[in-house]
């Protein structure tokens, strides 16, 4: 299936849900199966790594391209700057937890009764040609891939900023603002360490 690149002038609304979904102007991508078995499940180009500014648009586009209502956010901490305990949504404070036990590489966006939502983060001061590489490809199905394949399919430099936490390592929700279950814990691990 081939993804399509939306523009900015086209609004998100209109894009079918039965499609791979790639934002250029939110800089964001999503494959239509969120429930399947993939190291991740689409990616995003944020900006910049102040998380204050950049998890509230995140949040609004995950929500209208899902359909969905995004209940807390799992983050890296050591990948972030700004990492605010809330972050303001549509009617509602969604908790941001942080992780220091998963891959720095990865955010997680967690709802209601489904699978979370793992999102390949494209750093910030990448050239634009390996990040749109970036976005389809992850709009893609990547089961039975890793992190480390899709950043070299990619051409994705090494992030300076963060480093990947080693397989086997366990997740642990880090702070007040919410908890994961060790199930849940466990099974965004796995996926994310999964071997290709």
């Amino acid at each position: 299936m081939t993804p399509i690149l939306l523009s900015q002038r086209t609004p998100l609304s209109s894009a079918s849900s039965a499609i791979p979904q790639v934002d250029s102007a939110l800089r964001l991508s999503l494959h239509p199966v969120l429930d399947r078995r993939a190291v991740v499940n689409g990616a995003w180009w944020p900006y910049s790594r102040d998380a204050r500014a950049e998890l509230p648009g995140l949040i609004a586009a995950v929500d209208q391209l899902l359909g969905r209502v995004t209940l807390r956010i799992g983050v890296h901490r050591d990948a972030w700057q700004r990492v605010p305990r809330r972050i303001p949504a549509r009617g509602r404070q969604v908790p941001v937890g942080w992780f220091h036990h998963a891959d720095p590489r990865v955010i997680i966006l967690f709802f209601a009764a489904v699978e979370p939502v793992v999102l390949l983060i494209i750093p910030p001061g990448t050239a634009a040609g390996p990040a749109e590489a970036t976005l389809k490809l992850t709009a893609q199905d990547t089961t039975g891939w890793t992190v480390d394949a899709i950043f070299t399919l990619a051409h994705l430099p090494p992030d300076p900023a963060v480093r990947a936490t080693p397989a086997g390592s366990s997740a642990r929700w880090e702070n007040e603002a919410g908890s994961v279950t060790e199930q849940e814990a466990q099974s965004t691990v796995r996926r994310l360490s999964a071997p290709a």
